[in-house]
């Protein structure tokens, strides 16, 4: 064992640890055998309070710090206690899910089909063909989030992760002036990574907890496109296991992060037909159970009469399934007219 990681291993006792689920902790340095020593290790890989090592992996955890897994396990079971992570009545859960906000879409029937708009401690799925709107529902979000709270927005900032190079700062310019907002403080409230394979972009959603810590106001994550590098890195069937992993793991991180700092997440995602379909629409969302499984909402958008664009709710854990009709413009997305509704 090496000499750091016999010095951590001393720093926190090894057997008979006793969680006190009655005392709460403010700082991570205060958790039972942890000190300063280990605390500045524990900051040093991003875990900066309780809540992330509440929501840390072991494995993760013990490999960063260098510990053994057993002392990460109790450095972890120690955080749970102190953030009261255990069961709770329903009427504390629902206590908790006051927290929960949401953001506008721009058109007042999507914000009703979503239950009020793009929650937050949720992961919102927007998938369909090339032109249905998914990229330019996320510009949109970007802004919006921006907005006070009074006209939709949360007062927050962006992190978008751009895995096909359609980031484009004039459509942000464009959409912040038809919301009164200032086109280069808009661009300035938002982190954009540019992703070049799918490692890349595992490293980028990595990130994200050093992003908010160093920003609290990033309530919004853009992934523009969730599978695309994915797609084109892995062919065939005996690379699907290995990407499957993959997608899984970067999905229950954004959900987790989602939790951690109260994010909404809105991820883009491709298509594709499916030839045994013989009636019907044959279009699939890629990435198979994985997405569906942790999408909170799912949600499928294609194209409408006279340049309109209709998003069918898929899947959500509260809401039925229905249909909305908006429309993609210059100022961005908002209610079709009547007239085209005709």
């Amino acid at each position: 064992m090496a000499k750091s990681q016999q010095s951590d291993e001393e720093e926190i006792e090894t057997e008979n640890v006793e969680i006190s689920e009655d005392v709460e902790y403010k700082d991570i340095k205060d958790l039972p055998g942890v000190g300063s020593t280990l605390a500045s290790k524990l900051r040093n890989a991003d875990y900066v309070d309780i809540m992330s090592l509440a929501t840390a992996n072991p494995l993760d955890l013990a490999e960063v710090c260098e510990i053994g897994e057993p002392t990460a396990k109790k450095i972890i079971a120690e955080a749970r206690a102190a953030a009261k992570m255990n069961f709770l009545s329903g009427i504390e859960f629902e206590d908790r899910r006051k927290a929960v906000q949401r953001i506008t879409t721009g058109s007042q029937t999507f914000d009703l089909l979503l239950g009020g708009g793009v929650e937050t401690q949720a992961i919102t799925e927007c998938y369909g063909e090339f032109g249905s709107g998914k990229s330019q529902l996320a510009f949109q979000l970007a802004v919006n989030v921006q907005l006070q709270k009074e006209k939709g927005g949360l007062e927050g900032h962006v992190i978008w992760i751009d895995t096909e190079g359609t980031f484009r700062p004039a459509r942000i310019e464009q959409l912040a002036l038809s919301r009164n907002l200032d086109p280069k403080e808009t661009l300035q409230n938002m982190k954009i990574g540019r992703a070049y394979s799918s490692d890349h972009q595992m490293l980028l959603i990595d990130k994200i907890p050093e992003l908010v810590n160093k920003d609290p106001k990033i309530r919004l994550v853009i992934v523009d496109s969730m599978m695309a590098l994915f797609r084109a890195e892995y062919v065939g069937r005996g690379t699907l296991a290995d990407r499957q992993q993959k997608v899984n793991v970067i999905l229950h991180n954004l959900q987790r992060y989602a939790d951690r700092f109260n994010l909404a997440v809105y991820i883009t995602n491709q298509v594709m037909a499916r030839p045994d379909v013989m009636f019907g629409d044959p279009t699939v969302a890629v990435g198979g159970h994985i997405i569906g499984h942790v999408a909170t909402y799912r949600v499928y958008l294609r194209k409408g009469k006279k340049g309109s664009r209709v998003a069918r709710l898929i899947d959500s854990p509260s809401l039925p399934e229905g249909e909305a009709v908006f429309e993609v413009t210059a100022e961005g997305v908002k209610d079709v007219d009547e007239e085209k509704r005709k």
